[in-house]
């Protein structure tokens, strides 16, 4: 059966999507930005900080799941500038202890409300 995840703890959906769906001990995540949860800003004042918050926000999502980074199988990354990918690429490893999951990494034209990095993700109970 199919659960919908939220919590306050991750920025709202912009549009007719849920934070994450589980189903058959898979969760979907959509994709997280560098919005601040708790004012609803977005937060791309460095790529440092919005990297870091767009993680943050993963880690809220997951945490409504019952589930951690140890449980991510496969990420993807949107990145506004592929010359971005090495601060990012420090950022994103740093929430992983080991046993890194699958991931690919794109360029893409434009991402929503001109962010430049977006996160998504599926793990597994």
């Amino acid at each position: 059966m199919k659960q919908i995840i939220s919590t306050k703890n991750a920025p709202s959906a912009i549009g007719p999507y849920s934070q994450a769906v589980l189903i058959n001990g898979t969760l979907y995540t959509s994709g997280q930005i560098g919005i601040n949860p708790a004012t609803s800003e977005l937060e791309i004042d460095t790529l440092n900080h919005e990297t870091n918050l767009v993680m943050k926000n993963l880690t809220a999502v997951l945490k409504a799941a019952k589930m951690n980074f140890s449980n991510v199988i496969k990420t993807t990354i949107f990145l506004k500038n592929m010359d971005d990918f090495a601060e990012v690429n420090t950022i994103y490893a740093s929430y992983f202890d080991k046993d890194f999951p699958a991931r690919e990494t794109v360029q893409v034209a434009k991402l929503p409300l001109d962010v430049n990095v977006e996160i998504s993700m599926i793990a597994i109970i």
